[in-house]
């Protein structure tokens, strides 16, 4: 239960940075408490996509991993921050990812801030 409360709170931190450096990554929701709330929500369903989805993704682009030296990766990581827009559209929760371009930019800021945050932070069960 640590550990996923741990990552739930790196990725809400990524996601936070992403929001924070790029102007066509959305969140709204009012006050700091409301922006927080958001984040966490957020950071769930970005958990949800990349436990979910990410694995079925990469098996069927195994061959472009190898083809591309992993360079797919990034287009795998922007795939997932779409489809988290995505969700949270449906849910009715206040994130939006605008354009490709800028899905492969948060997703690169998002991988490389977790990573991150995930050697200060403890990671045990």
């Amino acid at each position: 239960m640590k550990n996923f409360l741990v990552k739930t709170i790196a990725n809400a931190a990524a996601l936070a940075v992403a929001v924070w450096v790029l102007d066509k990554i959305t969140l709204t929701g009012g006050s700091t408490g409301g922006k927080v709330l958001t984040l966490i929500i957020v950071a769930l369903i970005f958990g949800l996509v990349n436990v979910l989805v990410k694995p079925i993704v990469k098996v069927l682009t195994f061959p472009l991993f190898i083809l591309t030296l992993g360079l797919i990766t990034l287009v795998v990581n922007a795939l997932m921050l779409l489809l988290t827009s995505w969700v949270a559209g449906k849910l009715d929760v206040s994130f939006h990812v605008e354009g490709f371009w800028t899905a492969v930019l948060g997703g690169l800021i998002v991988s490389v801030v977790s990573w991150a945050l995930h050697l200060v932070l403890p990671d045990e069960d």
